[in-house]
């Protein structure tokens, strides 16, 4: 009876099946899965080849190891652009999808208020959630991990969310502390497997219904304490 009992941490339960995209040292998946005591309800993605990830984030061997001692699906090469035709994961259908701190990249030339970076970034993200309202359960969510300060909040998540018909359901800060031994990486070629500031954080939670009642006026108006 023990072992069937449902276990949670933050907004995250064993009951709940799990996609996790854009991992970096799969960090965030191992702490879910050490809290679950289990990983068979999850599925933990990477953009890299194996190979490429153990060059850019080598801290994620251990955790790869423990996801798969614990029974989670993992899968290399998943493009958020087109993950809901992987061959795999096409006829899978989740409770939570959950993009931490989406990027993408790190260019010497480009610092983070560029505007050509910022679209990028919000190309990204679109694509993101263009894939994932697909892959939905019908009472799901999808989570975005996200600074919420400036230039961050120029990518504008919450709209890009309704141009694929999802609803901001919640908005609730993110803190690195509730998640015991998460490693936030950089991702990209520039110092990939460095940490970086996390400011202002929250976790956008957007669903395929919309509920007035938890959507704030705007995208950058709560801010963490």
């Amino acid at each position: 009876m023990g072992k069937n009992k449902e276990k949670k941490i933050q907004h995250y339960s064993s009951s709940q099946k799990i996609l996790l995209v854009g991992e970096g040292d799969f960090s965030f998946s191992a702490c879910l899965a050490r809290a679950f005591r289990s990983a068979t309800n999850m599925v933990a993605t990477s953009l890299h080849s194996k190979d490429t990830l153990l060059t850019k984030h080598w801290s994620c061997e251990p955790h790869l190891e423990d996801l798969e001692r614990r029974g989670c699906l993992v899968l290399h090469e998943v493009d958020v652009y087109d993950m809901d035709q992987h061959p795999t994961l096409m006829s899978m259908k989740f409770d939570v999808i959950i993009f931490n701190f989406p990027h993408a990249g790190h260019f010497s030339w480009l610092c983070e208020r560029n505007e050509e970076l910022i679209e990028m970034h919000k190309e990204l993200v679109q694509a993101f959630f263009n894939s994932a309202r697909k892959m939905l359960n019908r009472d799901g969510e999808v989570h975005v991990a996200h600074r919420d300060d400036y230039p961050y909040y120029e990518w504008k998540i919450v709209e890009l969310s309704q141009r694929a018909d999802l609803y901001l359901k919640e908005k609730v800060a993110f803190y690195k502390v509730d998640y015991p031994g998460y490693h936030n990486k950089r991702g990209g070629d520039i110092e990939c497997n460095k940490t970086f500031p996390l400011k202002s954080c929250f976790t956008f939670k957007f669903s395929l219904q919309k509920n007035t009642a938890h959507m704030p006026d705007n995208d950058n108006q709560t801010s963490a304490k």
